[in-house]
């Protein structure tokens, strides 16, 4: 009961506008003085929380998303997935779909995927004459692959906060990401072969590419398509932890982009730098205020009340799994990802610990339900993107996403029900 009281409390403070940071901060520190009399020694409890290696990784994946962007090394990943496979029934939709599922694992961010790939794909499917909704919805769900695929930010964050191996995590998103990749192309092949049949001659599909079209879309491609694997195989092998791999892959796109193609400036790099200076400056601020929220809930003794409650109930390991999914789908439609991570994850590692629920699996749960939240009104911020894309009215948008958000709640049981589909390519890690 007290979780829920100081859960309510949060998020009315919340929706009052104040920013996120401060309003952690100042609930937390005034449940503290008002309980305890004291809040401590701030000063050295925010030093010790920020003075950790692996929070190196954050900006550094950012710039290398950045120098790729501003570079436009990723401008002609859609050209290329659209050469590839436009003749196939849906190709278009797939198309977008690949594109990404690569830009995912470059940017790391689902808004600036379903942005970048948005601007490009939507108008070119739109032209072909391509189901209007199937393009807004497409988009939609392919775009949330950005926080599955590694690297993502939201998986440095629930690694740092629950003391989970970054790498591990980046590895277990990796085949659920594939996958989900893989279902959604398969719903545009089947839904837009059925539109296709149903239209008949008035129907025109695009022609097949020939051989030397495809060759010389590959190797337009070819640079951005090597950063992925890259930075993925070194981790895998050992080569180097999350916080290298952030640093090298960085400094790979920083090659490609100003060395190869010649794209990136002294400008763009000063405003690439800055921009990811600007965003983990935030996201330090959240997690500030996220740590003294934890701190302030393990005094109030609510994460091992929750532990007793559980234990007292005999609740297993799979009904306490889609509690907390269900839990988690209800606060994204009210918050972001960010704070949902921050805000529930010291709460239940101690349950997952007690229920023998390994946190790698836990943690692309909670990732594939961060997605979810992302196509799911009112707080669905692709489907904003996407508005702003297009102009589209906003319950045009939010029907296209519905089978997309239908799709991954079945994938997210898929998960629960098949573990070892996300907790597998990690076990077989170098070193594991």
């Amino acid at each position: 009961m007290t979780f829920v009281i100081v859960l309510l409390l949060l998020l009315a403070l919340l929706y009052t506008g104040i920013p996120m940071f401060s309003g952690m901060f100042l609930f937390s520190g005034a449940v503290l003085l008002y309980f305890f009399g004291n809040v401590g020694t701030l000063g050295e409890f925010v030093f010790e929380k920020l003075n950790v290696y692996l929070l190196v990784a954050i900006p550094l994946f950012m710039l290398m998303a950045h120098f790729m962007v501003r570079g436009k090394v990723v401008d002609d990943l859609y050209d290329t997935a659209h050469t590839l496979v436009r003749h196939l029934p849906g190709g278009l939709g797939i198309a977008t779909v690949f594109a990404c599922a690569v830009f995912a694992a470059i940017s790391g961010s689902s808004v600036a995927t379903a942005l970048t790939v948005g601007k490009v794909a939507i108008p070119q499917m739109l032209r072909y004459n391509y189901d209007r909704l199937g393009a807004y919805g497409v988009v939609a769900g392919g775009g949330t692959l950005g926080i599955l695929i590694p690297p993502s930010a939201p998986m440095v964050l629930y690694g740092f906060v629950s003391d989970t191996s970054i790498g591990a995590l980046f590895m277990a998103g990796v085949v659920p990401g594939l996958l989900l990749a893989a279902i959604f192309a398969v719903y545009c092949m089947v839904t837009e072969g059925r539109r296709e049949r149903r239209l008949g001659p008035a129907y025109v599909r695009p022609a097949r590419a020939s051989g030397p079209e495809m060759g010389t879309a590959l190797r337009r491609s070819f640079w951005a398509l090597t950063l992925p694997p890259f930075v993925l195989l070194g981790i895998y092998f050992g080569v180097f932890t999350a916080t290298e791999a952030a640093g090298t892959g960085a400094l790979w796109a920083l090659l490609i982009a100003a060395v190869i193609y010649k794209t990136l400036g002294w400008r763009d790099l000063w405003a690439g730098a800055q921009e990811a200076a600007r965003t983990t400056a935030m996201l330090f601020m959240i997690i500030i205020g996220a740590a003294l929220f934890g701190y302030m809930l393990t005094k109030l003794r609510i994460p091992q009340e929750l532990v007793e409650l559980v234990v007292r109930h005999d609740i297993g390991k799979y009904p306490f799994l889609i509690a907390m999914m269900a839990l988690i789908f209800v606060l994204g439609l009210v918050l972001e990802s960010i704070s949902i991570i921050l805000i529930t994850t010291p709460i239940v590692l101690p349950v997952l610990k007690a229920l023998g629920i390994e946190p790698v699996w836990y943690g692309v749960l909670l990732t594939i339900n961060l997605e979810l939240a992302l196509i799911s009104p009112p707080v669905a911020m692709n489907l904003v993107v996407i508005k702003s894309i297009t102009g589209a009215p906003l319950k045009d948008i939010d029907r296209a996403a519905i089978p997309y958000m239908v799709m991954m709640g079945l994938f997210m049981l898929l998960i629960i029900a098949v573990p070892g589909i996300a907790t597998w390519l990690p076990g077989t890690m170098f070193g594991q």
